[in-house]
């Protein structure tokens, strides 16, 4: 085997993706770059988009955290939430959410802004938003019913509504530098993270699948620890292959799946919200499984080393041969 780099494009956002940026950028050999998603709707993320008109920063935040030299002291300083005072239109929000923010009307330019965050922070890596241009993911359920915002599409789960379709309004073009990244890339890892409204929406916007088409090495899929109310009842990690390869326009190589669970209490906890262990269900043809106690904590949070040591299990027996 001989040992080279791997440049690595890691996609999604919400809490799940900086989970799996952290361990991996532990490891020498993978040049990381984080595609996160940019339709956040809820939140001091929302608030921002709502009333300074820029980008919700919140999904890009905890990226650049992950990837940060220092993150622990990072994370304390710049997730810190203002205190709320009377008048006070920023209080409540957290400080790398308003110093983001800030550096994006300054400079004009959300990437810059990204950029900038990255080199302060000394993250080991890069972080790109999958489109700069503002967008609201809306989703379809069986019953005809359709909403608008990732908040909204999060509570149709609550309620029970089982999700036929999502897009997004008006359709979002991928960012030119992002573009040339992928183009680069030698593998791809999508999740894990809330499927509906952090994983398919990086997918959903326009270009994304073209340059995906592309890239020569595996995509990897790391199934997500738990369904998410009502409304996904009876899915499972074939199910998200099966959305992810109809969206890309092309097969799904490898699925990481959790075999592993916490005490009863702890699942307990989690089915009084209607969420449940994720089955892997039947993979097509051709998937590779691979399978792992990755659920070691009483947070349904994928164990960071693990995690990472099974990404580069896969992608070094794929790409180092």
């Amino acid at each position: 085997m001989q040992l080279r780099e791997i440049n690595l494009g890691c996609f999604g956002g919400g809490t799940g993706l900086p989970s799996l940026l952290g361990g991996l950028k532990r490891n020498p050999w993978l040049r990381l770059n984080a595609v996160v998603t940019m339709f956040d709707s809820g939140g001091s993320s929302g608030q921002l988009r709502d009333e300074l008109g820029v980008l919700p920063p919140g999904d890009v935040l905890r990226c650049a955290l992950a990837l940060s030299r220092n993150e622990g002291e990072a994370r304390r300083v710049l997730l810190a939430r203002l205190p709320t005072l009377e008048h006070a239109r920023l209080g409540g929000h957290t400080g790398g959410n308003l110093l983001l923010s800030m550096m994006e009307q300054y400079s004009g330019d959300f990437l810059a802004a990204v950029d900038g965050l990255r080199a302060l922070l000394g993250c080991r890596g890069f972080v790109w938003p999958v489109s700069v241009e503002q967008a609201t993911l809306c989703a379809e359920y069986a019953d005809g019913e359709v909403t608008r915002g990732e908040v909204e599409v999060d509570q149709g789960h609550s309620r029970g509504h089982h999700v036929t379709r999502v897009w997004l309004e008006p359709p979002a073009e991928i960012h030119p530098g992002v573009r040339g990244a992928i183009a680069t890339f030698d593998a791809v890892v999508i999740g894990p993270g809330s499927f509906f409204t952090s994983l398919m929406p990086t997918l959903l916007v326009h270009g994304v699948t073209d340059v995906l088409a592309e890239v020569k090495g595996p995509i990897v899929l790391v199934s997500n620890l738990l369904t998410e109310g009502r409304g996904m009842r009876g899915f499972t990690a074939a199910d998200e292959v099966e959305w992810l390869s109809r969206t890309i326009g092309r097969p799904v190589d490898v699925v990481i799946a959790n075999q592993g669970h916490p005490s009863a209490d702890t699942l307990a906890r989690y089915e009084a919200e209607h969420k449940h262990p994720l089955p892997i269900g039947q993979l097509p043809p051709g998937t590779e499984m691979v399978v792992g106690e990755f659920w070691k904590s009483e947070i349904a949070r994928h164990d960071r080393q693990r995690l990472s040591y099974a990404v580069w299990s896969v992608l070094s027996r794929r790409l180092l041969i």
